[in-house]
């Protein structure tokens, strides 16, 4: 049998606050040693951090040093990551 290959999780940030998404982040990448508690003022160092794990390494994920808010941000993570039909 042939088990597919396992997308990351990343969490819909809408309606979220930075502490509350990171944190979820963080647990769902716990393994890899994502920073947990990182303020939202440094979001943009945290988010190059996890640009850096692994699974997410062939997702084409977007540069976070080239958006102004976290938000606008973790959307593009997630179109970034979610299968392409």
């Amino acid at each position: 049998m042939v088990r597919p290959l396992p997308l990351p999780v990343v969490y819909d940030p809408r309606f979220q606050s930075w502490d509350n998404w990171s944190s979820l982040m963080v647990e769902a990448y716990a393994a890899q040693g994502l920073q947990i508690g990182i303020t939202e003022d440094r979001w943009k160092d945290w988010a190059a951090g996890m640009m850096a794990i692994d699974i997410f390494q062939n997702e084409a994920l977007p540069n976070p040093y080239l958006f102004e808010n976290w938000q606008d941000w973790a959307a593009e993570v997630i179109n970034a990551v979610n299968p392409r039909n």
